[in-house]
């Protein structure tokens, strides 16, 4: 069995097509499916669409917000619920094709845990489809997780991953990035995406803003949640040093002055330079000291949570 799970926020008029959709595709394919529909929060009439959809279809099955807590929010509790093997996630605007899962699931059985989207033609305005390039590019710079499309919310995912990757914020379009960080195997296919029918973007210029907040988290996540000294303690040597190179040249050029008569004497408060330097020198002390709590952070925590990922066990337990 596998789970769609599918975050609505104000979509009442789309969920009765996007249901029959993959009621559709299920019948065709004889799937054994499950939906879950997540309200997150809907000023419309959404959820009373899910009740009327879950008493027509008992695979239907819905979880309503006490108001908008966020996409994130809305994906985790999804997951929390799903009970398939496999969890997809797609928007419930119906511009995700619910005729792909057949694709994705095939990529699934070829050996892949996370199979990821891409919108290579997409029928989106100019100004979420400039930023989102560059965005995309970013991530993948940054984090070695080459994707075209790290923002679409159609992808699958095998259930395991979700005891070990857990949401919050708004960290949903980086699952694979985090997945991929666990040492599980992400890929991607190319959708059809399709013109928004009813209902209009919830998504503004605000969203790549945070998306860049985002992925310098994640970027320390999964680079440094084990080791947050490696980074500190990095920047903070870099900073004392040159903040310590810059005294330490305002000294010899100080004694250096006072030595020869032909030179005029300087005074190191009358210079700059010795102030940068001196503040300086107390960055880099600071970012070392938080280095060494967020350490002892990590020691604390680290005896709750696994630092490693398991495939496979053989053998007795």
């Amino acid at each position: 069995m596998f789970s769609v799970v599918v975050p609505v926020y104000n979509e009442a008029e789309s969920l009765g097509e996007l249901h029959g959709e993959l009621s559709a595709v299920a019948s065709e394919h004889q799937y054994d499916m499950e939906l879950v529909f997540v309200d997150d929060g809907s000023s419309d009439s959404s959820w009373q669409e899910i009740e009327r959809l879950a008493g027509l279809d008992a695979r239907v099955r819905g979880i309503r917000f006490r108001r908008n807590f966020g996409k994130a929010a809305a994906l985790d509790a999804g997951f929390a619920a799903a009970r398939g093997d496999v969890v997809f996630t797609l928007d419930a605007d119906l511009q995700d094709d619910p005729h792909e899962l057949p694709r994705f699931l095939a990529e699934m059985e070829s050996g892949l845990d996370v199979v990821s989207g891409w919108k290579q033609v997409r029928h989106d305005p100019w100004h979420k489809v400039g930023p989102s390039r560059v965005f995309n590019w970013l991530v993948g710079a940054l984090t070695g997780v080459r994707l075209h499309d790290h923002n679409c919310g159609f992808k699958c995912y095998r259930r395991e991953i979700f005891d070990e990757v857990h949401l919050y914020g708004e960290l949903h379009r980086f699952v694979p990035v985090l997945a991929a960080a666990r040492g599980w195997k992400v890929g991607e296919i190319v959708v059809h995406h399709r013109v928004r029918k009813f209902g209009r973007s919830k998504y503004g210029v605000r969203r790549f803003v945070k998306g860049f907040l985002d992925l310098l988290t994640v970027y320390f996540l999964t680079g440094y949640s084990q080791r947050p000294q490696h980074l500190l303690g990095t920047l903070g040597l870099f900073s004392f040093l040159l903040g310590g190179l810059g005294v330490l040249t305002l000294t010899i050029w100080w004694i250096v002055s006072r030595a020869m008569p032909a030179l005029d004497p300087i005074h190191l408060h009358e210079r700059a330079i010795f102030y940068y330097s001196m503040a300086a020198m107390l960055l880099g002390a600071q970012f070392i000291t938080v280095g060494f709590l967020a350490e002892m952070l990590t020691a604390y925590h680290s005896r709750k949570t696994a630092s490693y990922s398991i495939s496979q066990r053989i053998g007795p337990r």
